[in-house]
C-alpha cells in the first residue's frame, strides 16, 4: 500500500481543512500517481474537494465515523478494519492513502511506500504527517532534483519500509 503527500519544512500538511501550498507540478506528480488507482481518504479530506465530490478515474474510499454519511462514487468505511476488508478487493500496489492527517497516521503501518513532496517552507500548519525520517523502519529510497515553483523549492521523495 502506498501513501502520498506534501509536506513542509515541519511535516504540516494542512491548515483549516486545506492544503498548505498548490504546486501544479505536485498536483500533477498526484494525478499520474493515482489516476486509475484506489485512493483512502478520510471525510474532510473529501470534502475539501472542488464541490466535496469524489475524485474522477479513481476508486474513492471514505472514512468516516458517521453512520449515516453518504456520498454519490465514493465506497464509504465506517473504521479502519472495514477499509482494510474493502482493501483486499484492490492490488496492494494499487492503493494510495491521500490524508488528512488521522487517516495517515492510522494507515501508516499498512503502507510500504511512501511517496512526501517535501516543500522547503514553514508554513502556519494545524494537522501534521508524522516525521518518517524518525521512524527506523521507513529509508529514503528515492529523490528528485530539487525543483521550484516561483520562490519555492521542493523535491519529490520515495521512503521505503524496511523488512524487520
Amino acid at each position: 500500500m502506498n501513501l502520498i503527500v506534501a509536506v513542509d519544512k515541519n511535516w504540516g500538511i494542512g491548515f483549516r481543512n486545506k492544503l498548505l501550498v498548490s504546486i501544479p507540478e505536485d498536483m500533477k506528480f498526484f494525478r499520474s500517481q493515482t489516476n486509475g488507482k484506489v485512493i483512502v481518504m478520510g471525510r474532510k479530506t473529501l470534502e475539501s474537494f472542488p464541490n466535496g465530490l469524489p475524485l474522477k478515474n479513481r476508486t474513492n474510499i471514505v472514512l468516516t465515523k458517521n453512520p449515516d454519511y453518504q456520498v454519490k462514487g465514493a465506497v464509504i468505511c465506517h473504521s479502519v478494519e472495514e477499509s482494510l476488508k474493502e482493501l483486499k478487493k484492490y492490488p496492494t500496489e494499487d492503493i494510495y492513502v491521500i490524508g488528512g492527517d488521522s487517516v495517515y497516521k492510522q494507515f501508516l503501518p499498512y503502507c510500504n511506500v511512501a511517496h512526501i513532496t517535501r516543500v522547503d517552507h514553514a508554513y502556519e500548519a494545524d494537522t501534521y504527517f508524522p516525521d518518517i525520517e524518525k521512524l527506523p523502519e521507513w529509508r529514503l529510497t528515492g529523490e528528485s532534483e530539487e525543483k521550484t515553483y516561483f520562490d519555492l523549492e521542493f523535491t519529490f521523495c520515495r521512503y521505503e519500509k524496511q523488512e524487520a
